[in-house]
């Protein structure tokens, strides 16, 4: 029991030695390790306070990106949009323009059918008058040459169509 009891109860020698070789020892690691140890305390802090602005830089940097990437969409959308505006544009233009071209066109063979069968008519109207007249000279002709068998009613006609011909000119 005294083994025990030595244990639970220390001598003051024990005391006062413990206490000049625990601050011995802490003389010793505040002189060698103390400083050591609170530098790599320090730059561990300093990493990761480092590591926490580059965190946020990061961060700072990503919303600008994701901002910039956000505005070069929206210049693409409107970019994509105005294409596709001047290319309906340009589209109903070719259209409308070949629409007046054709009416152009139709308008012009039009006027030239309408021109050739107004000539065609004419000549038509020519030649059927050509061809009364002729018809109506010949059958005046068979119907005088009928009636003016004897020479006494050709001498009576003669000096008619004579006096006429006087009076129209006076």
């Amino acid at each position: 029991m005294i083994l025990a009891s030595n244990l639970t109860t220390p001598d003051f020698g024990t005391i006062v030695w413990t206490t000049i070789i625990f601050l011995l020892l802490l003389a010793l690691l505040r002189a060698f390790a103390w400083k050591p140890i609170l530098q790599a305390i320090k730059a561990r802090e300093e990493s990761i306070k480092g590591s926490l602005e580059s965190a946020e830089d990061a961060k700072r940097e990503m919303e600008r990106l994701k901002a910039d990437n956000e505005a070069i969409m929206q210049e693409a959308r409107e970019e994509r949009d105005e294409l596709l505006r001047d290319a309906r544009d340009a589209r109903d233009k070719m259209i409308s323009e070949a629409k007046k071209q054709a009416r152009e066109e139709s308008d012009k063979l039009i006027s030239k059918a309408r021109t050739g069968i107004e000539r065609e008519k004419k000549m038509a109207i020519n030649d059927i008058r050509t061809q009364i007249a002729s018809l109506s000279v010949e059958i005046a002709e068979k119907i005088l040459n009928e009636k003016l068998k004897g020479s006494k009613e050709q001498n009576d006609l003669i000096e008619k169509l004579l006096d006429d011909m006087d009076l129209k000119e006076n």
